[in-house]
């Protein structure tokens, strides 16, 4: 089982609430610039919860329906080929006539379903990226995009490395595999 989503970020801080001594504001100066990165992720996991796996990209721009099949193709290289049934939400790059061309001949190992309209709350992706932006990015003001993308990925390998808090935000969405 494999949930699926995009999300982005940029030299734009994430503001988040912070402690400081009284009477001493924080103040974040950054750069005003519309610079963006993409990120998508994949969370798979064993129905039995012996095993989650988080695999990620980071790309300049938005993620369309070339470079969503670039990351697809990514993923079942690096499920080693295992059947899987891809969760994802309704992001017109997975609608595309291009994408349904290309998952027909992907059934022999790439099964997908849709989330149901307006509910990241069943995406247990959604938390992840709260999760990195509520951290790493947190009130983070960075000079250059390469900072910001650092950042990141840092963030996105925190939470790969950690089995507990990949099931955590499976059974934070309510659903069973």
């Amino acid at each position: 089982m494999c949930f699926q989503d995009e999300s982005g970020f940029s030299l734009l801080p994430v503001v988040r609430a912070t402690w400081a001594p009284r009477g001493q504001t924080p103040v974040l100066t950054h750069r005003f610039s519309w610079k963006r990165l993409s990120m998508s992720g994949a969370l798979a996991y064993r129905p039995d919860r012996s095993e989650a796996v988080f695999v990620f990209g980071i790309k300049e721009g938005a993620y369309n329906t070339a470079s969503l099949i670039e990351f697809l193709t990514a993923l079942l290289d690096h499920l080693d080929g295992q059947k899987v049934t891809l969760i994802w939400d309704g992001l017109p790059a997975h609608r595309s006539a291009a994408m349904k061309e290309w998952l027909a001949t992907q059934r022999h190992w790439l099964h997908v379903e849709p989330l149901p309209g307006y509910a990241p709350d069943l995406n247990p992706m959604e938390m992840v990226w709260g999760n990195v932006k509520a951290t790493e990015l947190a009130n983070l003001c960075p000079d250059t995009i390469d900072e910001a993308h650092t950042a990141t990925q840092a963030g996105l390998e925190r939470v790969g490395s950690s089995y507990q808090l990949c099931f955590n935000f499976l059974d934070h969405t309510g659903l069973s595999l």
